[in-house]
């Protein structure tokens, strides 16, 4: 909508690849959990694609992209007394 709108937009989206609920569900499946969340994500990006909607970036909670982010944000907010 934003883009439609003529809007100067980054989209984001992406699959959360952590919690128990990826656990379970990989386990009742008789998956790997970075497996099951490989389908899922790659199911994601195929129903975009379906859907005509044109992200900038994907991101996966298990990309090391993502975990050095955390990583960076986490020292951050603790060196600024955010975190304590």
């Amino acid at each position: 909508y934003m883009r439609l709108s003529q809007r100067d937009v980054y989209f984001l989206t992406g699959t959360d690849e952590h919690g128990q609920k990826v656990q379970t569900t990989a386990a009742t499946k008789g998956m790997d959990p970075l497996a099951f969340c490989d389908e899922v994500s790659r199911s994601f990006r195929e129903l975009l694609t379906l859907l005509d909607i044109d992200n900038d970036r994907f991101i996966r909670t298990t990309e090391e992209f993502h975990k050095e982010s955390v990583r960076h944000l986490w020292n951050v907010l603790k060196d600024n007394g955010a975190i304590y």
